[in-house]
């Protein structure tokens, strides 16, 4: 077999996965005040589809426990069952225990039963004293999963009147609808009445279609749910109504389509599919799924294929505006078209909606709320926001330790946000939204904020601030990114050692983010995260310094300005320039990379965003906007942090990609040195700590005494 294919196991697995997603997204919804009616079915079925897949594929103890968990999710659904919050976190820890059976499986490693045998013991104490279940272990096999305990012969006989109307296509899902009609056969009396008006003639008729709809009469002792599992697994895409005769039951599914919709005449019976997961996974890898599963290494090696193909386009252009032949410009022009189309659509096959990530921190709020005696509930917004899957992967981490702080440092006890004047439970917002070529993400809370002079005092009694320091409310706030830094009063398991803020910083920067910090005493905080859509492709700015390339993030370019020889040594000698009735500081690159050759006349200043402030970058030319493949630098460049990679131009040179936060950071850590005595090698030092103060308010309040000199307040 190729090793680029994945086999049925890895394909259970992966599947496996979105199940156990899915019945944490349930069961979370359950746990707020979800509808139990609307819930209960969704999850008896991913629980259903669990148990005869891990069956399926060799999974014994995921079978055998979930079917524990199955059968009081039955009795549930019967009324039998009172659906409580102990219910509920027993449905979180059987999930839990599940993925440590599927880890376990897959690692060669001994499954946790004790665990699962602690969870059956708690299951059973759910269920009425009839129906409980032998834990794993006290049967013969293990891995048998016993027959659910069901209505049978005891039960009352009721007749139900069913109408089903297939979708178009059920068949070409490998979905036989004879095999549904012959387990409701199974159930009771049956009397099947085939509707056919919308059967076409013969000379227009498709043999994988389905064009008929059934009237089914069944009288049966097994229950509506019984009913119900027979379409499990085509209801959402069928028009389905099930009515207890002469009185209206209740509704389930809904109508998809208009289309004639019903199945292909002259179908012979055939014996029914008796397990329902090979009907699931039918369904699944259906022609008709919008979606396609493919390995994030197979993505990734394709894009670094795009990334080739766009660098060596370029070079071809360059060569062909050189050559200046008529006959070559326009095959050139239309290639240099489809490279972009093709590059944008494989971009596209990367980005991914954030909301995946969002959910996850669903269960972390409702985990840690309850540790710490909290009640708080977490509204996300914005989980359509697409995102490139190289940085989603990246974010998790990041995003959970702000939720947490959010959690132990923002929300406060029931008891205090009472006597506040708040409500009982608190609130975290998580919310994305596209904003130009970046992605915004915000994390707000409703709990006490953050205190400014608290963070102030802290601040220097760690030595970090002077007392008679003098800085501004956002300044303030960056103090808390500063390594060590905590303002908890006491250290707990979930915060207060002052790790964590600072690498938070760093790991967004890395991602050539930005990260910011508002507050308000009593209440709240948010905080503001900004990404690139992609680190493969980016929109950059070309400019040059002598022979030197560099790439400015187009996403940070705000405007382009020109600076005379004769303005710079206005404004007392300091390095800033009026754009717009603003003063903007800027960097002299020449003189800071220490980069030799003849100043010209007239220089250029890239204006580009840092956070809430502006920032010039002077070069000698802009030549113009450059589609740029970003190249890492690799291991023995990683701590040259005033680049975030290279790329390769059309002629072969390579050009360096700034980044904008390294370069204030440079211009901070050498704030008492001329600029022009920074060398080369100054650029792989690890980099410093970042100053009290930014780059802007420092250029505007504090004079340098040096023409060349970049100052800010010591």
């Amino acid at each position: 077999m190729n090793s680029s294919q994945r086999n049925p196991v890895e394909i259970f697995v992966t599947e496996a996965e979105d199940l156990l997603l899915r019945i944490e997204e349930i069961a979370l919804e359950l746990d707020a005040g979800g509808a139990a009616n609307d819930l209960i079915n969704p999850l008896f079925r991913a629980f259903h589809t669990l148990k005869g897949s891990g069956a399926m594929f060799g999974f014994d103890t995921v079978a055998a426990f979930t079917h524990h968990v199955e059968t009081v999710l039955d009795q549930v659904r019967e009324g039998r069952v009172a659906l409580s919050k102990e219910l509920i976190g027993l449905i979180l820890r059987s999930q839990d225990h599940i993925k440590a059976l599927l880890d376990a499986a897959q690692s060669n490693q001994a499954a946790p039963l004790a665990v699962g045998t602690e969870i059956i013991a708690a299951l059973n104490c759910c269920l009425p004293s009839t129906n409980v279940m032998e834990p794993p272990g006290s049967q013969p096999d293990q891995n048998q999963a016993s027959k659910p305990v069901e209505p049978g012969d005891d039960s009352p006989r009721q007749t139900y009147q069913i109408h089903f109307r297939p979708p178009p296509d059920l068949m070409s899902s490998g979905t036989n609808p004879i095999c549904l009609l012959n387990e409701l056969r199974q159930l009771g009396d049956c009397a099947i009445t085939a509707a056919t008006e919308d059967v076409p003639a013969l000379d227009q008729l498709q043999p994988d279609r389905c064009y008929f709809a059934w009237d089914i009469r069944l009288a049966t002792n097994r229950g509506i749910n019984a009913i119900r599992d027979v379409f499990m697994f085509v209801e959402d895409e069928s028009e389905l109504k099930i009515e207890l005769a002469g009185v209206p039951a209740q509704l389930v599914g809904k109508a998809v389509s208009a289309a004639p919709v019903a199945t292909a005449a002259g179908t012979a019976p055939e014996k029914p599919a008796s397990n329902p997961a090979a009907r699931a996974g039918s369904r699944k890898f259906s022609s008709k799924d919008s979606s396609v599963r493919v390995p994030s290494d197979r993505l990734d090696r394709l894009v670094n294929l795009v990334g080739e193909l766009v660098m060596n386009q370029s070079r071809l252009s360059q060569v062909a505006a050189v050559a200046n032949q008529a006959n070559l410009a326009g095959p050139v022009e239309e290639l240099e078209r489809l490279v972009d189309e093709l590059r944008d659509n494989v971009l596209g096959i990367r980005m991914m909606p954030i909301g995946a990530t969002f959910s996850r921190f669903k269960r972390l709020v409702h985990d840690l709320s309850a540790e710490l005696g909290k009640e708080i509930d977490l509204v996300a917004q914005g989980e359509e926001t697409e995102l490139d899957k190289t940085v989603l992967d990246q974010l998790g981490d990041p995003l959970v330790h702000l939720i947490r702080n959010s959690i132990d440092h923002g929300i406060e006890l029931p008891e205090a946000r009472l006597a506040a004047g708040k409500a009982r439970r608190g609130i975290i917002r998580l919310a994305a939204a596209h904003v130009g070529s970046n992605v915004v993400i915000t994390i707000t809370d409703d709990g006490r904020g953050i205190d400014p002079e608290a963070v102030r005092a802290k601040a220097v009694e760690k030595g970090l601030l002077a007392p008679e320091a003098k800085l501004s409310e956002r300044e303030m706030y960056e103090l808390i990114f500063r390594p060590g830094f905590s303002t908890a009063k006491q250290v707990s398991n979930v915060s207060g050692r002052g790790v964590g803020m600072d690498v938070v910083k760093r790991q967004f920067e890395a991602l050539r983010g930005q990260i910011a910090m508002s507050s308000e005493p009593g209440c709240g905080t948010t905080i503001t995260l900004t990404l690139p859509l992609t680190l493969a492709i980016i929109d950059g700015l070309l400019v040059e310094i002598g022979r030197d390339q560099f790439i400015v993030p187009m996403s940070v370019v705000t405007e382009n300005v020109e600076l005379q020889r004769s303005d710079r040594g206005r404004n007392n000698g300091r390095n800033v320039i009026a754009v717009r009735g603003e003063l903007v500081p800027y960097v002299r690159l020449r003189e800071a990379f220490a980069l030799t050759g003849p100043e010209l006349e007239t220089e250029k200043i890239v204006i580009a965003r840092h956070g809430a402030d502006r920032v010039g970058l002077v070069v000698d030319r802009v030549v113009g906007s450059h589609q740029t493949v970003i190249q890492p630098l690799g291991r023995f460049f990683r701590k040259i942090d005033l680049v975030s990679g290279a790329t390769i131009m059309g002629d072969g040179r390579v050009a360096l990609i700034f980044d904008l936060g390294g370069l204030v950071r440079m211009a901070n850590e050498h704030q008492n040195r001329p600029a022009a005595a920074i060398s080369v090698q100054d650029l792989g030092r690890s980099t410093p700590t970042i100053n009290k103060t930014t780059i802007a308010p420092d250029f505007r309040a504090h004079p340098s005494k040096k023409h060349n000199e970049i100052n800010h307040q010591n």
